[in-house]
């Protein structure tokens, strides 16, 4: 009975790593230049899948779980080395276009040629019982160590586009590449339980191999589901990549006379109300005032303490109240529209966070007239 839920868990895992990975490694995209990189990240973790599709397929062809479990756990250790590297870098790669160097690329291969010979070694020198033990669970450690090392980089890689675009852009674009710090998260715990579990008696190793199905459908969901908003976010990550200040930028000496001309230009478009334009971004502000991005980015910080994208959704949501008392019979959809949301769902969840309750409930309660 334990064989036969061992196999088939195997074999049903076996099968959607053999599809997700030949769809990763084959599948077609837009012809498009902008989708280059798309496509070198989804390759990439395909051969990730590929990867932990041969260490499946060894583990059901040769039982190697049953017939030397000590072999099955380092093997499994290398791969996971291997993997947590290509699945990271696909990632990053999404995020940072200069990530993927050859220099970089040659120093993590290395680095799994080196675990894998002294994995190797553990199997095949240090004699059996209590040091080889040892050994695989300081591996273990070491495989530890290096994924949250490569989860760190990808999370920081994230946050820093997540500011990017909240600093330049007045939509919340950081909605479309949240999956990816879903993933991590769930890669890490994950990871780690795979590091965990591969140890476990061979008659519950099953559960390690179906804790990977819903892992990777929601891998292969995500990486789908972003294809309709990659080119979205592409393009604004190369626009926005010059218009976000330097380290430091925000301290940069800028003349008072300046900041008095600037804010008077910018009192002038806020009572005209200019933040109501869908899809604004901080250089079409810039343009408009006549100044510098990076200026304008450190003078709103500077003034408002917040990012560029928050400081409009408040001035959205200020208008948005107004349009609220003055027009009771105007329906919140509409109100959205005119207080420039592109989604009445985007324009309650923002009401709702920054006022404590949804616009609908705030007039119906009087709360207008505070």
């Amino acid at each position: 009975m334990e064989d036969w839920m061992y196999e088939s868990s195997l074999g049903a895992a076996l099968v959607l790593m053999l599809f997700f990975a030949a769809y990763f490694l084959a599948g077609r995209t837009s012809e498009k230049p902008i989708y280059g990189n798309y496509v070198r990240s989804r390759r990439l973790m395909g051969a990730a899948l590929a990867v932990l599709a041969v260490n499946y397929g060894v583990h059901l062809g040769w039982r190697l779980r049953f017939s030397c479990p000590e072999a099955a756990i380092l093997m499994n250790l290398s791969t996971y080395f291997l993997a947590y590297w290509l699945f990271s870098a696909a990632l990053t790669a999404l995020l940072d276009r200069g990530y993927l160097t050859r220099r970089r690329f040659g120093r993590h291969v290395a680095g799994w040629l080196a675990f894998s010979v002294l994995a190797a070694g553990v199997g095949m020198v240090v004699p059996e019982g209590t040091a080889r033990r040892a050994g695989m669970w300081l591996l273990a450690l070491w495989l530890l160590g290096y994924g949250v090392f490569l989860s760190r980089r990808l999370i920081a890689t994230y946050r820093r586009a997540r500011r990017l675009f909240d600093d330049t852009h007045s939509e919340d674009i950081g909605a479309y590449i949240r999956w990816m710090s879903i993933f991590t998260w769930w890669a890490v715990v994950y990871g780690v339980s795979c590091g965990l579990l591969t140890f476990l008696p061979e008659r519950y190793v099953f559960l390690w191999v179906l804790s990977s199905i819903p892992f990777y459908i929601y891998l292969f969901c995500s990486y789908m589901n972003y294809l309709l908003f990659y080119e979205q976010v592409e393009r604004i990550l190369e626009a926005s990549a010059e218009a976000v200040p330097q380290e430091g930028g925000e301290g940069m000496a800028v003349p008072p006379a300046f900041h008095a001309a600037l804010g008077e230009k910018l009192g002038v478009w806020m009572e005209e109300r200019g933040y109501v334009s869908p899809g604004l971004t901080i250089e079409e502000l810039a343009e408009r005032l006549g100044t510098n991005r990076t200026y304008l980015s450190a003078y709103i910080k500077a003034l408002y303490g917040v990012p560029f994208r928050e400081w409009i959704g408040e001035l959205r949501i200020g208008y948005a109240k107004e349009l609220l008392v003055r027009e009771p019979g105007m329906r919140v959809t509409a109100v959205s529209e005119m207080a420039g949301f592109l989604s009445v769902s985007y324009f309650t969840r923002i009401f709702t966070e920054k006022v404590g309750c949804p616009p609908s409930k705030w007039r119906k309660t009087g709360q207008a007239g505070a």
